[in-house]
C-alpha cells in the first residue's frame, strides 16, 4: 500500500463532496485514488455530512477531512482554503449541487469549498447530480454553460437512469471510475485542451468475420486501447466519434459511438465520417481475411467445410491513406512479435500513414486483452519514441502527445 507521506512528488487531488444523495460514491473514488498512489484530501460542505461523515473519508484518504467548522476556526497559521488551494494539483468536485453550481457560476464564496475554489488555480473536475427537474431548469443549465466557459472547469456530463426520488430521467452523477479515468487525464495533461474543437474518429476492437451465424474468424481484441483513446481526446477537448467492433465496456458520457460487426460495415462508417475528421486513429484489430461463403443458418457439424476458402476484407486504413486531405493526420496500430519496428516501418511507408503505433503482444501484460500496454511510437519524420510499460489512457495521452508535438 502507498504512503503519500513518503513521497513529496506524488501528485495532489483535492475531493470537494457536496450535499447530495450521491455522495455515498465518493467514498470509492477516494479510496481508488489512494490505492493509485494519489495524494488525497477531502473537504466537506455542512449538507454533505448529512450523506456521508467526515470519519468516513479520513479513514479512506489517511488525511482528517476538512469541514465548514474547521474552517472558521484559527487553528492554522495561515487560511486553510488559501492552503489547500495552493496545494492541490486538481480539484474534483462530487456531487456538484445546484447550490454550489450557481455559487460558482457567479463568483461567490460562503464556505470552505467555495472559497478553496476561489483561492486555487488548477483544474477543477465538475460532476454534477440532481434531480432531473432540478438539472434541466434554465437557470441551473445557464449557470453550467457559464461555468464552463472558463477553461479552469471540466464538466462531465450527468448520466441517465432511476434517480433517488425515483424519477427516471438525467441528472445522475457519473461513476467512480469514470471520474477517476477524467482524474488521471486531467494529471496528465495539467487540464490543457489542446484538442479543443478538433473531431477525432478512432475505430476500435477487433471485427467479426462470420462463416454461418455462431462460427467467425475473429480475434482477440477488446477494444480497450480505441476506449482509452476515446477518453483521452474527449478529455483534451476533442469531439469524438468511437467506431467499434463487439465490446463489453460502457460508452463514455460525451462520446458518439457506432458499433460494427465486421470489416465491411466498419469501412462503410469511417468513410462516412472521415470527411470531417481532424485526426483518425485506426487501433482496430480489422481481420485479413473472411469466409468466402456465409450460410444463414447455423452448419452442422457434418457440413463444416474440411478446408475453408477466403477472401480478402477491405484495407480500411489503405483506403483513408488515399481518400484524406493534407490537414488530417492519420495514425495506424501494428500488433506485431518478435521484431515490431520493421514491419510497423513497412506499414508506415507502404500505406502512407502519417504515424504508427508498433504493439508487442507477446509481452506480459501488454496488447490484447491487457488493461495496459507498450509500444513504439514511429511516423513519417523519422522519429521513434519508446513508450515503456504504462496504463493504456496514459498511452493514448503519450499517442496525443506525440501527435501533437512530436514528443511525448
Amino acid at each position: 500500500m502507498p504512503n503519500p507521506k513518503s513521497n513529496p512528488k506524488l501528485q495532489k487531488v483535492l475531493i470537494c463532496v457536496g450535499g447530495g444523495i450521491a455522495a455515498y460514491k465518493v467514498c470509492e473514488l477516494v479510496s481508488t485514488l489512494f490505492k493509485t498512489g494519489v495524494e488525497v484530501r477531502v473537504i466537506l460542505t455542512r449538507s454533505a455530512q448529512e450523506f456521508i461523515t467526515p470519519l468516513t473519508l479520513a479513514t479512506l484518504s489517511r488525511h482528517p477531512a476538512y469541514t465548514d467548522e474547521l474552517f472558521w476556526q484559527p487553528t492554522h497559521s495561515r487560511p486553510l482554503h488559501i492552503e489547500l488551494g495552493e496545494w492541490a494539483d486538481l480539484l474534483v468536485i462530487a456531487p456538484l449541487t445546484a447550490n454550489t453550481l450557481a455559487k460558482l457560476a457567479h463568483g461567490m464564496a460562503d464556505n470552505l469549498l467555495t472559497n478553496t475554489v476561489l483561492a486555487s488555480t488548477c483544474p477543477v473536475l465538475l460532476a454534477p447530480a440532481m434531480n432531473t427537474d432540478m438539472w434541466e431548469q434554465l437557470t441551473v443549465q445557464r449557470n453550467w454553460r457559464q461555468l464552463l466557459t472558463d477553461s479552469r472547469y471540466h464538466g462531465m456530463g450527468t448520466a441517465s437512469g432511476l434517480l433517488a426520488c425515483d424519477r427516471v430521467g438525467a441528472g445522475r452523477m457519473a461513476e467512480p471510475p469514470e471520474i477517476l479515468t477524467y482524474i488521471q487525464s486531467l494529471l496528465h495533461t495539467g487540464g490543457k485542451r489542446d484538442l479543443a474543437g478538433k473531431r477525432v474518429l478512432i475505430s476500435a476492437g477487433g471485427t467479426r468475420e462470420y462463416l454461418d451465424p455462431v462460427r467467425f474468424i475473429g480475434n482477440p481484441s477488446t477494444g480497450k486501447m480505441g476506449l482509452a483513446l476515446a477518453q483521452a481526446a474527449l478529455h483534451r477537448g476533442a469531439i469524438v466519434t468511437l467506431v467499434h467492433g463487439p465490446a463489453s465496456w460502457d460508452v463514455p458520457l460525451g462520446v458518439q459511438a457506432i458499433p460494427v460487426i465486421n470489416a465491411e460495415e466498419m469501412q462503410h462508417v469511417m468513410r462516412e465520417y472521415l470527411p470531417n475528421a481532424d485526426m483518425i486513429v485506426m487501433s482496430a484489430a480489422v481481420a485479413d481475411v473472411k469466409p468466402r461463403d456465409y450460410s444463414t443458418e447455423k452448419l452442422p457439424k457434418r457440413s463444416l467445410p474440411q478446408s475453408l476458402p477466403l477472401e480478402p476484407v477491405p484495407d480500411i486504413v489503405s483506403e483513408l491513406a488515399q481518400l484524406k486531405q493534407p490537414h488530417q493526420r492519420l495514425i495506424g496500430f501494428a500488433a506485431q512479435t518478435g521484431d515490431i519496428v520493421t514491419p510497423a516501418l513497412e506499414k508506415l511507408r507502404s500505406k502512407k500513414l502519417d504515424a504508427i503505433v508498433a504493439n508487442p503482444i507477446d509481452q506480459a501484460d501488454s496488447g490484447f486483452g491487457s488493461d495496459n500496454n507498450q509500444a513504439i511510437f514511429l511516423d513519417q519524420q523519422g522519429r521513434q519514441i519508446e513508450i515503456a510499460p504504462c496504463s493504456k489512457l496514459q498511452m493514448a495521452h503519450h499517442l496525443y502527445d506525440f501527435a501533437l508535438t512530436g514528443k511525448t
